[in-house]
């Protein structure tokens, strides 16, 4: 969480998202919601809001060569894609 704030800062959401990728395995994925949920609480109000940046910063660790972003499947343009996606651990 940022200082004097309760909302999860960018460090924090890009660590949840790496960590909980590798937690699901090589060949799985998570959904941003899961990432969510485990930085800001299950109350929606807290991490409905967080969903944007999550693409973003999901977007930016495809870059780095951490993770994928998938839909249906297979892997997607991160530059490119709309819609519902997931995030995979890179292999």
């Amino acid at each position: 969480m940022t200082a004097g704030s309760n909302t999860p800062g960018k460090a924090e959401i890009r660590e949840a998202i790496v960590t909980l990728a590798t937690e699901r395995g090589a060949g799985k994925t998570i959904c941003p919601s899961e990432v969510a949920r485990h930085v800001a609480g299950a109350d929606e109000k807290n991490w409905r809001p967080l969903m944007p940046s999550i693409r973003t910063l999901a977007t930016e660790l495809v870059a780095q060569g951490k993770v994928d972003i998938k839909k249906g499947g297979k892997v997607v343009d991160p530059q490119k894609f709309e819609g519902i996606y997931r995030i995979a651990i890179k292999k």
